[in-house]
């Protein structure tokens, strides 16, 4: 077994090809964020991210997408951004973790999202929910599934659109759109939901707006970037930026305007979107790791991602102990604590409001 290393630029169609085909034959890899269009994107814009191609004799068995950071520290591609990380590889191939990041030159390969079925995952790791919105059975049946197990946020969300369009106006929902100028809307709402819960506005990262940019203009029956808006009487109300294969639509950035906040338009746009969705064949949406209080309304269950890190005897390994996994397990305490998880959440919104008072 050996690997070739390449920037993702270097790919070659029938390698594009083969790490299609490899993705679409395993469920666990069934999600846009380990499709080769994806890496390629985010290559486009960062120098650092490399694709190992790995072969067993004459045959490609597999592919791992990561950046390469100083000191041999490895992460996932655009690494704080996504919801699903690994490696794509065939089902009966025996790829040794530590083998895999020496020959990449990494010391350590640390993860976040890591999916299911991973020879990436260490002895030592720990596991969190991904909530997803089954749509296999179709659209009515996900209905019917809230009416019996979140009745009252399905009920209270209807009510509140009824209301919605009689004090404002009509409804429309324009799914998977391709115009850029509902998109910087939509960053402009995310970038002030940023700053109000006192967290990093990923949008002031040039490269994030250019690949966010690149991703809705990527369009093909395997992969797309899903815009869709929410409209009352034509004013933009909420909306979601994602991806899809084939089958899976992952959650990534929604966001609604505050001044129609008592309406709730982020859980009326998440209804208006998985209708359409269902509509167009998906069959699962990822709403992604996080605890956030509409996954667990809309959710009809979950899948499961591992946070961690794969390391071998090395200076940067050791560096990367020190700097990252202290701080790594202290999070983990306190979003396992409901006290502690609202204290800081708490802190962050104050440091929100402080924040935008003295930029205005």
């Amino acid at each position: 077994m050996r690997i070739a290393l390449v920037h993702p630029r270097e790919l070659e169609g029938p390698e594009v090809i083969r790490w299609r085909a490899l993705q679409e034959a395993d469920p666990a890899f069934d999600n846009p964020f380990l499709s080769p269009e994806f890496t390629l994107a985010v290559g486009a814009l960062r120098d650092m991210v490399r694709v190992a191609i790995i072969y067993d004799g004459p045959d490609i068995v597999g592919f791992f997408p990561f950046e390469r950071h100083p000191l041999g520290i490895g992460k996932p591609v655009a690494a704080g951004l996504t919801d699903a990380q690994g490696m794509i590889y065939a089902k009966d191939s025996e790829i040794d973790a530590r083998w895999l990041i020496k020959e990449c030159g990494l010391g350590v390969y640390e993860f976040d999202h890591l999916v299911a079925k991973q020879p990436l995952l260490p002895e030592r790791h720990e596991t969190y929910p991904s909530p997803i919105i089954d749509l296999r059975d179709g659209w009515s049946a996900y209905t019917e599934y809230l009416r019996v197990n979140s009745g009252k946020t399905y009920k209270s969300t209807m009510a509140k659109s009824r209301k919605l369009q009689r004090d404002v106006g009509p409804l429309r929902h324009d799914y998977a759109v391709t115009e850029v100028g509902p998109l910087h809307t939509l960053l402009g709402w995310k970038t002030d939901q940023y700053r109000r819960t006192g967290r990093t506005d990923r949008f002031a990262h040039k490269w994030i707006v250019q690949l966010v940019e690149s991703l809705l203009a990527t369009q093909s029956e395997s992969f797309a970037g899903v815009l869709d808006m929410l409209y009352v009487d034509d004013t933009p109300v909420a909306g979601h930026f994602g991806l899809r294969t084939r089958t899976t639509l992952v959650g990534w950035f929604p966001a609604y305007d505050t001044s129609f906040a008592k309406y709730s338009p982020g859980l009326i746009h998440h209804l208006a979107m998985a209708e359409r969705a269902a509509e167009a064949g998906i069959h699962v949406i990822d709403m992604g790791r996080g605890d956030k209080e509409y996954k667990e309304k809309l959710k009809t269950g979950e899948y499961q991602v591992a946070e961690g890190r794969v390391a071998r005897p090395s200076a940067g390994a050791g560096v990367h102990w020190v700097l990252r996994v202290p701080v790594r397990k202290a999070r983990g305490t306190v979003m396992a604590n409901p006290l502690l998880l609202r204290t800081a959440d708490k802190a962050l919104k104050t440091y929100g409001r402080l924040r935008t008072a003295l930029q205005s």
